[in-house]
């Protein structure tokens, strides 16, 4: 920082604010004539072709004025042009002409005239039609006069302030050359109305005068066409009426950005029909650079909710999402009125995906420099870093060789997906027969192969999807094993670039995770080692103190001839034998020697052993109690039976609630939950 501060002291006294733009402009234009960079700045030496003599000297005189510029407007401001390579879009990015001072010749009464129509705008902004109307036949043509110091019109104002019935009004005095009048923004009434979403405003308008549709904000919203400012406020029914209205040439590639804009916009706002009609009148807008510098493809890879693999349900919306039918009018009719919000979800996903399908199909048209100018590499990143599957899938089924495309670091898919620990996607690999056992063998640019990039510790998002840094440990562990058997066998002993192998890459990666997880291990064990020994301890001692006694000439219990005493005794042996059990679980985790492959399946076993005989201790334990409640109070309270019951479910309950969640994961994590499965249809057509 104090490098820059410096170098920008040799070019301007101060970095440009608010406050000095005329003094910085002067000396900062001056500095860029000094040193022979003015031409470039200004245009009047433009880029010559590249096979130029001249295109080299250009680019660094280019360059060199750019980082000028850079330097003394200090970084707040830099970063609104960060993304532009042209020192001429640069300066004049910072010298738009609302910024200059106004000319000497200009007139005052000009500058003040809106003042005449301050009664005009008061009206306006109270909503006062009958007196709006009097100002108006009292002046001469004033629903074309400018009445505000921004330029406004009073239809403007009318829009602005809410009042839509006096704007239609306005609208019938209006002549058609009166509607294309813009404020100081660069705002027409009918960018306005489209930012509010009053389409019948904007019929009455586009009825008169049909090229309001064409015109463009020329400042406020980086001069857009109406139907695009409409998508940005996310207005729907103006966007599906402008769009109708609008000449689709407008939208074309060779146009402009407007088409791959509105793109954007449609695809933000989840207007996905427009954007399925727009796409298949052209379809190389997915891929076509719109006015903030981005790609339709690479926003549908940083959407996830957009495709089913991103989008997350309970149980039985999913049900229903998977049995509606698109195609079965009646079926989707009932399912709709039942869960309207899932069918929404149904239709957005069906209509994206058929638009990421028509963009996919425009990918093997382009060469390997098109590839890379679109920033293809960054967009696959995104994709599998969401796990968008969808995208993937079809990405593949468009362009089958794009599974051996490397990005920058030397990675593709599968390994993208292996380290950002993507499994549904890693699936994928399975679909390639021979050739995933070539991918495999590959390596990136700091000499990983696949184990080693397995052996890297999984990203924070994807680690927070399972519970418990033990069980965190066991599923690293199962990634680690999968890929292991698919790589060859030497693969296990490479190293890298850092001179460690796969295991060594595992144990270092791992480490602060696996103290965790003994952590989390000898906590769980601790706590239910101390409920089962409080059962164990009970149980004992009740099998030797019987309900009702013993009899003083045989000794054998005095309940005995009674069925609910054998299953008094039953239950207590039951609760004795378990909660034993669950202690000698228990005690195994506090003193296991917890290495790493102890939590691939040794240390979840007595976790899930132990908690199951935990809660057969508890139940039986309840069950015993019961029994003995009955024998005593034999028929003499027999109203006291329901009660003991419901009591006695309580503590079941709770252990339900409480710990079961946990079981049911570990047994999922440890017996169910698998890396790596063979997709249903592979974007190939292969199994």
């Amino acid at each position: 920082m104090a490098n820059a501060s410096i170098a920008m002291l040799g070019i301007v006294h101060e970095q440009l604010t608010e406050d000095n733009y005329e003094y910085w402009k002067v000396c900062l234009e001056r500095y860029l004539i000094g040193q022979g960079f003015w031409d470039v700045v200004t245009g009047k030496k433009p880029q010559p072709p590249k096979d130029a003599d001249d295109y080299e000297d250009w680019t660094i005189r280019n360059a060199l004025a750019l980082h000028a510029i850079q330097l003394s407007c200090g970084p707040d401001i830099y970063k609104k042009f960060r993304k532009t390579t042209s020192a001429k879009d640069a300066w004049e990015h910072l010298a738009p002409s609302n910024l200059r001072p106004p000319d000497d010749h200009e007139d005052l009464n000009d500058k003040f005239h809106h003042l005449n129509y301050q009664t005009l705008y008061n009206a306006i902004e109270s909503g006062d039609w009958k007196q709006i109307k009097g100002l108006l036949e009292l002046h001469d043509n004033p629903v074309s006069a400018r009445i505000t110091s921004k330029g406004d019109t009073a239809l403007h104002v009318a829009i602005l302030a809410g009042h839509l019935g006096i704007a239609e009004k306005l609208v019938k005095l209006m002549s058609a050359d009166d509607l294309e009048i813009t404020n100081e923004f660069g705002s027409t009434g009918l960018s306005l109305a489209a930012i509010c979403g009053c389409t019948k405003l904007a019929k009455l308008m586009v009825d008169k005068n049909p090229k309001l549709v064409s015109i463009s904000n020329d400042l406020h919203i980086d001069g857009n066409i109406p139907v695009i400012v409409a998508a940005l406020y996310n207005r729907k029914e103006m966007v599906h009426y402008l769009y109708k209205v609008t000449p689709i040439d407008e939208l074309s590639p060779e146009k402009g950005r407007y088409g791959s804009t509105l793109l954007h916009c449609l695809i933000s706002a989840e207007i996905y029909d427009v954007a399925l009609e727009l796409l298949e009148e052209y379809p190389k807008l997915g891929l076509t650079k719109d006015r903030f510098g981005k790609y339709t493809l690479r926003i549908l890879a940083q959407k996830p909710s957009a495709f089913p693999s991103g989008t997350k349900l309970v149980f039985w919306r999913r049900w229903i999402y998977s049995s509606m039918s698109l195609f079965r009018e009646l079926v989707s009719g009932l399912l709709k009125n039942f869960a309207p919000d899932v069918y929404h979800r149904k239709l957005v996903h069906r209509e994206a995906l058929r638009i990421l399908s028509c963009i996919c199909k425009e990918i093997p048209k382009l060469s390997e420099s098109q590839l890379t100018e679109i920033g293809i590499d960054e967009m696959i990143y995104d994709a599998i870093k969401h796990g968008i599957l969808e995208f993937i899938f079809e990405l593949i089924k468009c362009d089958p060789p794009i599974i051996w495309r490397k990005d920058s670091k030397g990675r593709s898919i599968f390994a993208h997906a292996i380290v950002l620990r993507q499994d549904k996607i890693f699936s994928l690999i399975h679909g390639f027969g021979t050739r995933k056992n070539i991918m495999a063998h590959r390596h990136d640019i700091f000499g990983n192969n696949y184990l080693h990039l397995a052996a890297k510790l999984s990203p924070p998002g994807q680690l927070e999807r399972v519970s418990g840094p033990a069980l965190q440990m066991q599923r690293e562990l199962q990634w680690f094993q999968e890929v292991e058997s698919m790589v060859q066998p030497k693969c296990k002993e490479e190293v890298n670039e850092n001179n460690k192998t796969p295991a060594t890459v595992f144990t270092e990666e791992h480490a602060e995770l696996a103290k965790e997880g003994e952590r989390w291990m000898k906590n769980t064990a601790a706590s239910g080692m101390v409920v089962g020994t409080l059962i164990a301890a009970v149980m004992f001692t009740t099998a030797f103190t019987v309900p009702g006694g013993n009899n003083n000439n045989t000794g054998l219990p005095i309940f005995l001839k009674y069925d609910a005493f054998k299953l008094f005794v039953m239950s207590n042996a039951l609760s004795m034998f378990s909660s034993s059990t669950s202690v000698l679980m228990f005690l195994g985790i506090l003193t296991a020697r917890f290495a790493e492959k102890d939590f691939f399946r040794s240390l979840p076993m007595k976790v899930i052993i132990g908690l199951l005989c935990l809660f057969l201790s508890i139940v039986t334990m309840m069950v015993a109690f019961g029994c003995a409640i009955f024998m005593t109070l034999n028929d003499r309270l027999s109203w006291i039976d329901i009660p003991v019951i419901i009591l006695a479910l309580i503590p079941i309950t709770l252990f339900c609630m409480l710990q079961f969640p946990l079981l049911i994961h570990i047994i999922h994590c440890t017996f169910v939950s698998t890396i790596s499965s063979k997709p249903e249809k592979h974007p190939l057509g292969v199994s």
